[in-house]
This record gives structure tokens, sequence and C-alpha cells, in this order.
């Protein structure tokens, strides 16, 4: 296919058509594979324009989520949507089996490509025709999600202000502020709860269908063949739950009695989360509108962490890889995006001047650096690993990072960044358990109401939340606190990977406290890898181990604590 063009170069948005694309798709279908060498060079082809589609693809999506207030954004990336994902499913269908039906694959037969033929198997039995507009219906409403909360802005402080901006106002000594700072955020979520409660119930209906569509009894099912979750099951889904309810919820409750003693309160409202328990200000790292020496601290302490890690992020903010600030219109949360034909990674969040800001800058620069390490790997169908290790390398970076905050703040400071940080893990685990277990019994109860789910959710609040947090009075708050959680409406069953890589990121900083240069080889010869390894050798290559039961969550969850009980209150 030497005439192939470079489709992910300069584009206008929406000039990409299905027509312009599929020729060299109908080729690749159309060639008679006759050799194992044949099939490597057929294999090669499609990879490279795969790459190129792909890239086009998330370009746009970045350009809409950057932008959800704009029409011509929002028109290329739902035509897209509309008009190419539709075609590229079959095509991709009648290639895979191509592929996998081919007898001159001896190249397959072990190894990575083993590994490949047994993900594409998956996707060849899970596709079914009636599924294809069904799927573009989904990811309409999961852009339609993003731009609900896009539009979510408030007045506050006599100025117009993004729900991320305000998280600002949740730190700071003067429990009124606070108070009011919340029940602003709230009462403007509360406006568009019924909407996003009817969006995903249709999103509910359209999974349910493409389960049954598959010949499979739940979308739990469906779900967890597409994500080629070879490894483990629910069953230890519910092992890591109930895990993290007998090591982890005990310490949040002793963590949180602490707080509200320090605070002389009998109990913590939701809007006494954040702040300093001793009424010390609160940490900003950084002024908003400074993104420019936020990321070039942010470098500083990749570098020291490992030199190559300060150069690759040199090189993101020197290629216009980064789009950082908070502003309306923008979809909420942040996401690293990989552009398969430059080769390239892109950083998308929402900055507010906070200390979360720059944790979240180092773990989306940690999938930068995992994608670059894989990259090199010409077969893009190699190149990424299950997201459970995706998370492992994100999340890594944050621990990894922890001994370079002087570099935004003085010695004081730097350990209450620490703590917050260990704070925010303990606080993390129980809430992955909750929105894991919630999903589960979701897919699996099809026909509930929204009474019945609001009910699920409560007692599972119950069971995962300190009890020393009061929600008394401000209930419809809590029945509706799952609303912003936004992997529940653009990626089902997507939430576990963060419990699981968590558990990995804290034996890598237990190694890293010991050798921190050993610990930066092994991961990065793990990165490396690419998805051409299973879940388990990619763990074992970073020298951890792939388990999220009780006999690795309680050591760590009493490392965390022990580390802790080091730091200054």
């Amino acid at each position: 296919m030497t005439d192939l063009i470079d489709l992910a170069g300069s584009f206008e948005p929406g000039a990409i058509s299905w027509d312009r694309i599929e020729p060299y798709y109908q080729q690749l279908l159309d060639r008679t594979i006759l050799s194992a060498d044949d099939a490597q060079r057929w294999l090669g082809e499609l990879a490279r324009l795969h790459a190129q589609v792909d890239e086009v693809g998330s370009r746009l999506y970045i350009a809409y989520t950057c932008h959800t207030d704009d029409p011509t954004a929002e028109k290329a990336y739902l035509d897209w949507v509309r008009q190419v994902e539709p075609k590229l499913q079959p095509v991709y269908f009648q290639l895979k089996g191509k592929y996998l039906a081919s007898p001159c694959d001896r190249a397959g037969a072990a190894g990575p490509l083993a590994l490949m033929r047994r993900r594409w198997r998956c996707d060849v039995e899970l596709y079914r025709d009636a599924n294809v507009p069904l799927a573009t219906r989904e990811t309409e409403g999961a852009a339609e999600y993003g731009k609900l909360c896009g539009a979510m802005v408030v007045r506050f402080d006599q100025r117009q202000q993004t729900l991320q901006q305000m998280a600002r106002y949740l730190d700071q000594p003067d429990r009124a502020t606070r108070q009011a700072a919340w029940e602003t955020i709230e009462q403007r979520c509360s406006e568009d709860g019924d909407r996003i409660d009817g969006l995903f119930d249709r999103l509910l209906a359209l999974r349910a269908e493409i389960a049954a569509n598959a010949e499979l009894a739940s979308y739990r099912d469906y779900a967890w063949k597409a994500k080629n979750r070879f490894n483990y099951g629910p069953a230890q889904c519910d092992a890591f739950a109930d895990a993290v309810e007998t090591t982890c919820v005990p310490l949040l409750a002793r963590l949180d009695r602490k707080r509200a003693d320090d605070l002389s309160l009998a109990s913590l409202r939701p809007w006494d989360l954040a702040v300093d328990p001793h009424q010390q200000p609160p940490l900003r790292p950084f002024r908003q509108e400074d993104i420019g020496p936020f990321c070039d601290r942010t470098g500083q302490m990749l570098q020291q962490i490992d030199p190559d890690f300060g150069r690759q992020f040199a090189l993101l903010q020197q290629s216009d890889s980064l789009d950082l600030e908070s502003r309306p219109g923008k979809q909420p949360g942040g996401y690293q995006c990989s552009l398969e034909y430059a080769s390239r990674p892109f950083i998308f969040m929402n900055a507010a001047g906070l200390h979360r800001d720059v944790q979240t800058l180092l773990h989306e620069a940690g999938h930068a650096f995992h994608y670059l390490a894989a990259c090199a790997e010409p077969n893009v169908f190699l190149r990424h690993a299950p997201l459970e290790f995706c998370e492992v390398a994100s999340m890594s970076m944050e621990l990894l990072a922890m001994d370079h905050l002087d570099l935004f703040y003085n010695a004081h400071d730097a350990a209450r960044a620490r703590r917050i940080h260990l704070e925010q893990i303990v606080r993390l685990l129980p809430w992955v358990a909750t929105i894991d277990q919630f999903q589960h019994w979701i897919y699996t109860h099809p026909g509930h109401d929204g009474q019945q789910r609001r009910d699920e959710w409560l007692a599972l609040r119950q069971r995962f939340a300190s009890p020393v947090l009061n929600y008394s009075g401000i209930e419809s708050a809590l029945t509706q606190q799952w609303h912003r959680q936004g992997h529940l409406f653009r990626s089902p069953f997507y939430y576990i990977e963060y419990g699981i890589a968590q558990l990995g990121a804290l034996q890598v900083w237990q190694q890293a406290r010991q050798d921190l240069a050993g610990a930066v080889t092994r991961l990065r010869a793990a990165f490396a890898l690419g998805g051409k390894e299973p879940l388990p050798a990619l763990f074992e290559a970073s020298g951890i181990h792939f388990d999220f039961s009780s006999d690795t969550v309680a050591p760590l969850i009493s490392a965390v604590e022990e580390e802790l009980a080091k730091l200054p209150p």
C-alpha cells in the first residue's frame, strides 16, 4: 500500500469522510494472504492505517472536550462518531476475522502475537451488526454527559466560576465559606440531576440491548469480554471490596475521627474534608493563571525522579501537547490521549491552582511516559497494556514525586502535601470499591428503577464510608453523588483498575524508598513491554505482585498508616 495517505496530517474538522478512508481498508480486505510473510506484511499495513485513522478520531475528541461550547468542534466530533466510527466497526470485524482465519500466520502461534490474537478472538466473538448503531448512540450519550458537565458554572465570590475552580473554597479555614461553596456546587449539580438520571437510564437500556444481541446474560459479561479481562473475574472484585472494608475503612474512620477532634467537631460534614484540620492556610502550589511556572516546576520534579522523565516532559511542553487550565465550556476531569501516528501523547486537565492539580499532572505524565516507552513498537495493536497496569504508571509517578514537593512548598508544607496524598489513598480505595460494587449491582439487576438504584447507592456508601462523615439533612446530595463519576457514563466497568493499580503503585513506592534507581529501571522496562505481555507478567516485570486480595491490601495499608505516623500533623 505505497500510496497510503497521511490521514492524520493537517485537515479541516469533518473533512475526513468515510469515502476517503474506506478504499484503504478495502485493499486489505481484498488482499490474498498466501504465506506467513504475507500475513506479517498485511498486519504491518493494517497497523499503520489504524494509527492514522485512530489519530484523526483522537484529535477530534481532544478538540471537542477542550471546547464543548464550540459548535464547529462539536459537529466535527459527532460527525466522526455518527458517520465514520459505525463503518469502522464492521470493517474491523472482517479484518480481524481474516487475520485469525489465515492458515499461514505461523508467527501468531506464540509470543506477543498470540496475546493479540486472543484479544481479537474476543472482539470477533462479541461483534454483532445490530450493535453498531447502538454503540454510536452510546458514544453520543457520553458526549451529552460531557457537555452537560462542561456547562456547569456558578456565580460565587462575585464572579463566574467552573465547578473545578470552586474547589479552591473547600479548603478555606472559614467553615461558613466552605459550606456556602459546597452548597453552591450541589445546587448547580442538582439542577441537572433529573437530566443526568434520564441519560443514564438511556445508556443502561442501550447496554442491555448490546449484551442481549451478543447472547450474553448481562452487560457485565459483555464488558468483561470486551475489556479482555483474562486474569480476574467478579469474584476477585468482591474480594477486593471485602479487603478494603475490613482494612482500609477502619483506618479512614480513625483519620476522620482525628480530623473531627482537631476541628473541634462532633462529626464531619462533606465541606470539612479538604480543609487543613489545624486551620493552616490552604496549600496553593501556584496561581491559577501561572500555568507556565506550574509546568516548569512539575518538570523539575520529574527530572529529579529520572532525567529521562524530565526530558520527555520538556518535549511535551514544547510540542503543544498540554491543555491544562480550567475554563467555561471545557469538559471536567483529566486524561492522557495517545496520538498513534505521531507517536505523541496529549495531556488534558483542569488546573485551578490546587495541590490536586500537581497530582493530576504527575498522574497524566505517568501515562505519557508509559506510552512514549511503548510506542517504539511499530504494531500499534501491541502498544497498549491493560488499563490495570496503565494506572500503575500514573499512580506510581504521583508517589515517586512526593519526595520532591519542595519545588512547590517549604519543608513544612511539603510534609503537609505528603500527608494529604497518603490520606487521599486511604479515601480512594473505599471509593473505588463503592463505584465498582455499584456497577456490578447495576448491570446484574436489569429492570431496576431509579429509587432502587438510589437505595443501593446509599447502602454501598454506608458500607464503605467513614462513620464520622455526616450527611444528615443533606441526603439528597448524597443520593446524586455518583452523577459526577464520569466513568459510569463514558466507560462502564472502568474503575476497579484504579484500585488494582493503586496497590501496585504502593508496592513501587515501597521499593523506591530503598532503591529509587532500581524501581524506576524496572518500571521503565515494564512500560516498554506495552501490550506484549499479559497483566501478571507486566506487574512481575515491575517487581510487584498482581494481587488485590487482603493478602496485599492489609500490609500496604499498614505501611501507609506507619508513614502517616511519621509525618507532622
